[in-house]
């Protein structure tokens, strides 16, 4: 996915999910959120061979009008699932036997059924998930027709002709081609495709031809083989459920003027462009596509290709004669089937021509009429040219169009030309969103656009190495939203949203490398489960690292050279590494002896993890050593050919001043210069540039600590905030001692800036988590509460009692951390001030006198300190709101409540889409499991629900994972250790969150073990700390 949508909402959000915002706190009434908060050669491509747009012909009306009411009487059967509230049991869909069978129908026609031909695993090559190499696809025609209003079955479909034109590249008598979900109409002969020879030869016959359920194929076994060299064409009918699932060819439904609406629209990434028509759905079968579409009249179609006028058609379907519009499409660059789009909608748009390309920002006709395109619109052109220069390749479209979608799963997705987002991600309102809803959507549209370049013009080979697209676009995103909106200093923030956030999965025995070996990912759900932090974030840290030591120009220079050297084809991630090796030998960069790109970065690449470097001042020696959160979890860690030893580039400080780039190439080494002297300290991993953490001997400890409390302002910013987090995890990890990490926390009484606030709070979460069902919380709070009233105060001042707003990006965002913590720690300056804010909105609904910027702190905060009025208020403005971020702020608040009927009723509205998107099902239930009174609650819920959830909301999602680690994150008790290892042995399967289920358990018995070493001098260490009366 362009961007992993992140489980988060309101200010604090940014994903995913998405993406990568900053997190929630888990103080008394605001739940933590963890982020979990989205790819060989070439071949020839002959000219057009006889493309023609494709229209459903007459001759073709009986046969789709039969296979429309087979289909939806098939589905209907098929689709029994389990209510919420209902045990029924699950039917699966009707087997056939080898031989299949097809279905009468009154008007004559033969329609299929889904076949099997084996229920046993086998050798066969439609037994395998990958397509054999015999085949290449040169261009596909499609026409689809989408329904937008339900047939006699109460079903959407949508029904399909296409062709595809390949060559045979080795001699074969078999044909496969990726199908799920569609039923087809039968040839001649009876066979569910039609075979031609384009040149002077004649095609073999089809022997046989069914559908493989399992491994999601159209098979056809041929009476001879295909002649290497020769284009083939094969012609399909079909039909399938334009269904509300979220993946392919789907709905999304919305109300506008009190009149439902439909959208018909995409997503194809990873595999699910076989569920929108028959294709070799692999990122390497790139071709060209000619795309039309029928529509009914007063719709829009649009497509990666630049529209052509509609022509209106009278079409006949199972509704009988229909008067529809014809949109037909210019044809794609060659392309792969993931980054494909099509769209109707009745759908308004705003646009510009910045050199030479055509902007649109499509969305909802009130979105538009209300403006809310205009950000988005005012950016991109900007953005663009940025990444032309980056890349110093020009944009390979005419058009950017970018379309704002009701139901999205992820964040947005980079279709080439067609970049569809969640709302939330695309739509902004001056009036109703928060400076964190600008960020996020300057930041998401960079990372999309910058895929139009790296992912689309260039695509990785096969899904093992989705880190390096996901990864190189959450890096650049920054430099993007950076050229965008200069006055942020944005680009610091990938330490908080990216760094320090992977750095908690990477630190477990459970992770994994970057790169998976090629066969080791071939299920759906498998790539699926590719998509995650470690992808996103991880990727997007190292490369940084990359280009730091490099130089940004280096970085760039090889970019530049890799994506002219592997235009519209695919490749590996090695590809990079040799042109980075060029640029870095032509631009002159000095790298260690003995060492180029590729063998330093595939040590970051090929094993996971990362290293913690241990530098003692005393004597200049400094070590590596791989970074484990639980040291007892190290004999559960994989081997590794690199035996866990990285080439880290070291970049530190002595006492203040800037020293050069040294290399750590050894698990140990020695360096006079980082010896000190009295009151001389070291500091190093400047900006957390390098993706590692950082330990000392404890006197320089202390005397960082000292410069800390005395002249902070002598470390970086950045710096700060990775001392705080260095510390604290090096405690959990047993390097240093916990009241150490502690006393990091105690020069935030004069501390005003936001990384180092945020970076603690992330950390204090962990406490929360583990001690807020213990006697412990109270000490915790008494602290928190001493170290934030300075803060508080601050911002009182500077806001004029809380009349303005601060001036920096920065500071908006500290703003909130200040209201938020001074709240929840129980100042009652605070709670009177969100308590009255709430009220005074309660009383005049159409007036909200809370900034954007402050409304889910806000929100979270009265709503725990209130009961039903204050929660149904909030539930009735959810409802009624119209604009994607405000909704998404109320959301989340609601999950605020201390009243558990209250949770448990949220958590009903959760599995109903009429009350909660499907889109926000899964992130809903995490933020009422992040409360402290809804945890218990959501648990038990999702495993009393668990067969519905998997099936209806997560099976292959991507925000699957965080379901199963948000609702487990505060586990720390032998008997939630066992009742977790119970729900696993329970269900075989989790699907794409399988590795998340594996991570739970490690991280439910590290907490145990931590808190069982650390409780009694926590909290003696916060009791010590806070001054008795």
């Amino acid at each position: 996915m362009g961007e992993l949508f992140v489980l988060v909402g309101g200010e604090s959000a940014s994903l995913p999910v998405y993406k990568k915002p900053r997190r929630k706190r888990i103080f008394p009434f605001c739940p933590v959120v963890v982020c979990m908060s989205v790819m060989g050669g070439g071949f020839y491509i002959s000219k057009v061979v006889g493309v023609a747009g494709i229209v459903l012909g007459a001759g073709a009306v009986a046969t789709i009008i039969a296979l429309a009411v087979v289909y939806s009487e098939e589905v209907a059967k098929n689709n029994e699932v389990i209510s919420p509230t209902n045990e029924g049991s699950t039917v699966k869909p009707t087997l056939t036997t080898t031989e299949g069978s097809s279905v009468s129908t009154p008007e004559g026609s033969s329609v299929s059924t889904p076949l099997l031909p084996t229920a046993q695993p086998s050798n066969e090559p439609w037994d395998k998930y990958r397509l054999p190499d015999t085949l290449k696809p040169d261009h596909y025609n499609l026409t689809l027709w989408p329904r937008l209003k339900v047939n006699e079955q109460g079903l959407y479909i949508f029904t399909g002709e296409t062709y595809v034109v390949f060559q045979c590249v080795k001699e074969t008598d078999l044909i496969l081609i990726h199908s799920n979900k569609l039923n087809y109409t039968k040839w001649e002969g009876g066979q569910l495709a039609k075979l031609t020879a384009l040149g002077n030869i004649t095609a073999p016959t089809i022997k046989s031809s069914w559908l493989q359920e399992t491994t999601q194929y159209l098979v056809m076994q041929l009476n001879g083989n295909l002649t290497v060299g020769e284009l083939y064409q094969l012609d399909t009918k079909f039909v399938g459920e334009l269904a509300n699932d979220l993946g392919g060819f789907y709905r999304s439904e919305y109300e506008e003027d009190g009149i439902e609406k439909v959208v018909a629209t995409t997503q194809m990434q990873p595999t699910d462009a076989r569920k929108a028509f028959p294709c070799f759905d692999e990122p390497a079968m790139k071709a060209v596509f000619h795309i039309t579409l029928l529509h009914p009249v007063g719709t829009i179609a649009l497509s990666n290709g630049m529209e052509r006028d509609p022509v209106p058609v009278t079409m006949e379907g199972p509704e009988g004669t229909v008067e529809v519009l014809k949109t037909s499409f210019s044809e794609t660059k060659r392309m792969s089937t993931y980054l494909l789009a099509f769209i109707v909608s009745d759908y308004d748009y705003v646009n510009e021509t910045t050199n030479d390309v055509l902007i649109r920002i499509y969305a909802r006709k009130k979105a538009i009429t209300d403006k809310q395109g205009e950000y988005a619109l005012n950016i991109t052109g900007p953005i663009l040219k940025f990444f032309e220069e980056y890349y110093n390749v020009s944009y390979p479209l005419p058009k950017s169009d970018q379309i704002a979608l009701p139901d999205f799963n992820a964040g947005a997705m980079e279709n080439w030309g067609l970049i569809t987002y969640r709302e939330t991600a695309l739509l902004y309102d001056p009036e109703m969103s928060s400076n964190s809803n600008k960020e996020r959507i300057a930041t998401i549209i960079a990372h999309e656009l910058a895929h139009m370049w790296f992912g689309n013009l260039v695509t990785l080979n096969w899904w093992n190495d989705l880190w390096l697209n996901e990864g190189f676009a959450s890096y650049v995103e920054y430099l993007g939203a950076n050229d965008a909106e200069p006055d942020w200093n944005i680009k610091d923030l990938i330490v908080l949203n990216d760094v320090h956030r992977v750095f908690a999965i990477d630190a477990l025995a459970s992770s994994h490398p970057l790169s998976s070996e090629e066969q080791a990912i071939q299920k759906p759900e498998q790539i699926s489960e590719l998509f995650d932090a470690i992808s996103y974030s991880k990727g997007a840290s190292v490369l940084r690292m990359l280009s730091d030591f490099l130089s940004e120009a280096t970085f760039s220079k090889g970019v530049s050279t890799y994506l002219k050297a592997f235009s519209y084809n695919n490749t590996v991630y090695s590809d990079l590494w040799d042109h980075l090796d060029l640029a870095a030998n032509s631009s002159g960069v000095s790298l260690p002896t003995g060492f180029n790109v590729n063998s330093i970065m595939n040590r970051w690449v090929l094993q996971m993890g990362f290293p913690v470097i241990t530098i003692d001042t005393a004597n200049g020696h400094f070590s590596q050593e791989h970074f484990l959160l639980d040291p007892a979890s190290r004999p559960d860690v994989p081997e590794s050919e690199f035996k866990y030893e990285w080439i880290v580039p070291i970049r530190w400080m002595k006492t203040g001043k800037e020293q050069s780039l040294t290399w750590l190439k050894t698990r140990t080494a020695n360096m006079t210069d980082m010896k000190v002297i009295e009151n001389e300290w070291v500091l190093a991993n400047l900006n957390v540039s390098g993706y590692y953490r950082v330990n000392y001997d404890v006197p320089n400890w202390e005397r960082l600590l000292n410069v800390l409390n005395t002249t902070p302002e002598s470390i970086p910013v950045i710096n700060r905030a990775q001392l705080i987090d260095d510390a604290f995890n090096l405690a959990r990890a047993k390097y240093i001692d916990t009241i150490l990490a502690l006393r990091t926390t105690k020069y935030l009484k004069t501390e005003k800036e936001y990384m180092p606030w945020e970076s603690a709070l992330n950390n204090l979460d962990f406490f929360y988590l583990m001690f807020d069902r213990s006697e412990v919380f109270g000490y915790m709070q008494a602290y928190l509460k001493i170290q934030v009233e300075e803060l508080f105060g601050h911002f009182k001042n500077i806001t004029d009692n809380w009349t303005k707003v601060p001036s920096g990006h920065m500071d908006q965002y500290n703003q909130v951390n200040a209201i938020r913590v001074a709240c929840s720690t129980g100042i009652d300056e605070c709670l009177n001030l969100t308590k009255g804010w709430y009220k005074q909105w309660m009383n005049d609904p159409t007036k909200n006198p809370i900034h954007p910027n402050l409304r889910t702190t806000v929100y979270c905060s009265a709503i725990s300190a209130g009961g039903e009025a204050e929660w149904e208020f909030g539930w009735n403005q959810f409802n009624a709101s119209t604009i994607a971020t405000e909704a998404d702020k109320l959301r989340y608040a609601l999950a605020c409540t201390k009243q558990p009927w209250l949770l448990n009723k949220y958590l009903e509205y959760s599995l109903n889409p009429t009350k909660i998107r499907k889109q926000d099902a899964t992130s809903t239930i995490v933020y009422i499991a992040s409360n402290v009174v809804g945890q218990p609650l959501a648990w038990d819920f999702i495993r009393d629900r668990w067969q519905y959830i998997f099936e209806q909301y997560g099976g292959g999602s991507f925000s699957f994972s965080n379901l199963i680690n948000g609702v487990t994150k505060r586990f720390s008790t032998e008997f939630e250790l066992q009742q977790l290892k119970d729900f696993q042995a329970e269900h075989n399967d989790f699907g794409s969150g399988n590795l998340a289920i594996q991570q739970s358990i490690e991280r439910t018995s590290a907490n145990i073990r931590w808190v069982a070493e650390n409780k009694k001098k926590v909290l003696e260490w916060f009791d010590g700390e806070v001054p008795k009366p």
